[in-house]
């Protein structure tokens, strides 16, 4: 057993300086890769992060602006809606004061043509009454005169 606990401590003497190497191995490779590489990796994440806020932060603001331009864009429709309004109202008054004038034009006319009608239908009837008188003697003379001859 002497025996055995000897080679087993010539082993472990014999694996010592490896177990050593390893440890600075170790050592040397958290201080130049593991350690910069966490740094930078914690770098990129607050980055990426900082990214992602400014990225909320313009998206809200785009909102925001896109609001603005809605409620603008619908007020210069307002506007443009009004302005059509008015317009229309001014061109339905023309409209109605023309029709006001040519119906008043159009009453005269009627009214002329009514006296100028009524004149000469009073003419007409002087004519005929005057002409029924001369007719009525022609006929009594032209039935009276049969009967004499």
């Amino acid at each position: 057993m002497d025996k055995t606990l000897h080679d087993l401590g010539g082993i472990l003497l014999s694996g010592l300086p490896t177990v050593f190497l390893i440890g600075i191995l170790y050592l040397f490779a958290k201080a130049l890769y593991i350690t910069p590489l966490k740094k930078v990796l914690a770098e990129r994440d607050r980055l990426t992060e900082g990214a992602k806020k400014a990225a909320e932060a313009s998206f809200h603001n785009a909102e925001s602006k896109i609001a603005e331009y809605e409620a603008a864009l619908n007020k210069a429709r307002q506007e443009i809606y009004k302005d059509q309004a008015d317009f229309l109202g001014k061109v339905h008054a023309e409209q109605a004061e023309m029709v006001k004038a040519v119906r008043a034009e159009a009453d005269t006319r009627i009214t002329a043509a009514k006296a100028t009608l009524a004149a000469e239908t009073a003419a007409a009837r002087q004519g005929l009454e005057a002409q029924s008188d001369v007719l009525a003697g022609q006929i009594a003379d032209s039935i009276l005169s049969r009967r004499v001859a």
